[in-house]
């Protein structure tokens, strides 16, 4: 406690004081008076909260309770600062007190000033060591040395490990400065209250604060980008989830296969039991399962129509629940894409779009789907497609350079395909065409050719010929002749016309001869013996020139080519030798694995094996 008398602070246990012996009330408060201002005098508010089970739970506003903190610690301040001012005026008036400073102190968080400014009137100055007396006292005058050492007191700002700064006297400043008592008063103060220059800092802490200074900016960005992701991270989260959620609640739509051909299936959710309608399928379909399925081949939407040049489009259904009053509720509407595919077309005959030819008739031959609609030239010709989707056209050829035929196909559930053959013939000088009934096949091994020429033109038959008849040349320009097929297979016919200042013109045609069954397989040669497949396999270039006709006999191992079908099998009773290849032009197409009785001529080899030609297939 404080002694009344000189100011003296003591124990609050001591009787007396120690320093001039006044004796203090013993029925003083032994506990500090400062201790009972701490205590809150008025209650901060609370919040009672009562639950469904009527439960009470009471809660004190936490913001008022920091309000009357912060008021209090303001008013303690306050106090201090008066209390401090009224301890020096005290102490002036008895004649002993510390000079008037600036107090500072420091923590970790924040800094508090007292900036306390004494009146100079009652400030008490510097004296020498024992110059404080009793008032009552007299003043002894110090000695010399003593007034010049109290005079020449050097204050050194420093700071102590905590960061306080404090006052030291063993230290010297370098522009030390002696302190005046009573003329560096205001300016000793206003020293002490101007933080020291970075040159008077120790390096070590300014090290200290700039590395915590950094450590604190990358802790504050890891946080924010810490922050940054899970919010990130929680939102795609919730949008997942939402997404999730409105895709089960939605219509699925499915690429599917209905009677072989291109579908969608869509499902739709909902309760089952519940009724579904469908507006542009004018029917209703029943929720099973949690949903109802519904199977739409593609060509339902552009079957019926005309001139479709798109390759796809845009499908939209309208649905309906229909509730159990009868009502209709409108659902999401569900829209998708399908692809409209080409009607097939393929060209056989001939193996290019465009080909040279010499003769006024040539055959061409298509392959399109069943029922197909097809137009040449503006011509409907599709009665000529048979049930494999064979079309064949003979083609009336002109003299003129190209010859343009264009075919446009529109088979059931495609869209129309188009193609263009060009056959090219050369400008005749001399007109020189076979008649437009002449065969492209026959049985007969002799077929009369007839045709028309410049009347006046010399003939001339360069394939094998009989019985040429040039009665009516001079005057009609016709004539007729026998063609001779001295193979099987495709013979060609040839011939020229001549004029005198003109230039010549040649005709080539080709007929496919194959005899009839009854005349061709009495003539096969069997291969049911190593002997008889070796004799073939050593004279087969001489039986290829003869058109020697043999029967194979087994099953179809495998496949080389199927454009034309082209197929290996075994003529041996176990299957496993006398390998033939044989290629097929009948009008059955082989099926792997099967038995077949096959009539064929020498061709030449493939791969060490008879190479043969099929004419006839019996299973």
């Amino acid at each position: 406690m404080k002694c009344p008398h000189c100011g003296q602070w003591n124990r609050a246990s001591l009787p007396r004081c120690i320093r001039c012996g006044t004796e203090f009330d013993s029925g003083a408060p032994v506990e500090p008076s400062w201790r009972s201002e701490l205590k809150d005098e008025h209650l901060s508010k609370e919040y009672m909260r009562v639950d469904e089970d009527g439960d009470i739970n009471v809660t004190p506003d936490d913001r008022e309770v920091l309000a009357a903190e912060m008021a209090e610690l303001k008013a303690r301040k306050e106090e201090g600062t008066r209390r401090q001012r009224r301890l020096r005026q005290e102490s002036a008036r008895r004649g002993a007190a510390p000079t008037s400073m600036t107090y500072r102190t420091q923590t970790t968080q924040h800094d508090t000033f007292f900036d306390i400014v004494d009146d100079p009137a009652t400030t008490v100055r510097i004296q020498p060591r024992g110059a404080v007396q009793e008032t009552e006292a007299p003043v002894e005058e110090p000695a010399a040395e003593e007034a010049q050492e109290a005079a020449e007191v050097v204050f050194t700002p420093v700071r102590n490990p905590r960061g306080t700064r404090v006052v030291q006297n063993p230290g010297q400043w370098q522009d030390s400065r002696t302190y005046d008592p009573i003329v560096d008063d205001m300016q000793q103060y206003n020293v002490f209250k101007q933080p020291p220059s970075i040159s008077e800092l120790p390096p070590t802490r300014s090290r200290r604060k700039g590395l915590g200074r950094i450590i604190r900016m990358l802790t504050a960005i890891l946080m924010l980008g810490v922050t940054g992701l899970c919010i990130f991270f929680g939102v795609s989260y919730f949008r997942m989830k939402a997404q999730e959620t409105a895709d089960q609640n939605r219509a699925s739509v499915t690429a599917s296969i209905v009677d072989d051909l291109a579908a969608h299936t869509i499902l739709i959710p909902g309760e089952d039991g519940q009724q579904i309608y469908i507006r542009e399928l004018h029917d209703s379909y029943e929720v099973v399962g949690g949903f109802a399925t519904i199977e739409i081949p593609d060509y339902t939407w552009y079957e019926e129509l005309e001139n479709i040049t798109e390759s796809s489009m845009s499908v939209t259904l309208t649905p309906y629940l229909k509730t159990t009053s009868g009502r209709q509720k409108p659902l999401d509407l569900i829209t998708y894409d399908i692809t409209i595919p080409l009607s097939p077309i393929e060209l056989v005959t001939p193996e290019q779009s465009r080909i040279e030819v010499t003769t006024a008739m040539y055959s061409m031959l298509f392959n399109v789907r069943p029922e197909s609609t097809v137009y040449i030239n503006g011509k409907n010709v599709s009665d000529t497609v048979n049930e494999n989707g064979e079309l064949t056209y003979n083609a009336t050829v002109q003299p003129i350079g190209d010859n343009v035929f264009n075919v446009s196909v529109r088979s059931p559930y495609c869209r129309e395909n188009s193609m263009q053959v060009v056959l090219y013939r050369e400008v005749q000088e001399i007109p020189l065409d076979l008649a437009a009934t002449t065969y492209t096949s026959t049985s007969l091994s002799e077929l009369k050719i007839t045709a028309t020429t410049l009347p006046g033109a010399e003939i001339e038959i360069l394939s094998p010929h009989s019985d040429l008849n040039i009665t009516t040349l001079d005057t009609t320009g016709e004539f007729s002749f026998y063609a001779v097929f001295d193979k099987i297979g495709y013979n060609t016919i040839s011939l020229t016309a001549s004029f005198p200042g003109k230039k010549t013109s040649q005709v080539d045609y080709q007929i496919y001869y194959l005899p009839s069954a009854d005349v061709y397989t009495p003539k096969a040669w069997p291969l049911n013996s190593d002997a008889e497949y070796a004799e073939l396999l050593s004279n087969i270039a001489v039986r290829a020139e003869r058109t020697q006709i043999y029967v194979a006999v087994g099953t179809i191992d495998h496949f080389v080519s199927d454009k034309p079908q082209m197929a290996v099998i075994y003529c041996s009773d176990d299957g496993k030798s006398r390998p033939v290849l044989l290629e097929n032009q009948t009008k059955t197409t082989w099926k792997e694995g099967e038995y077949y009785s096959i009539y064929c001529d020498a061709y030449g080899t493939y791969n060490g094996m008879p190479w043969l030609i099929a004419r006839y297939t019996y299973q």
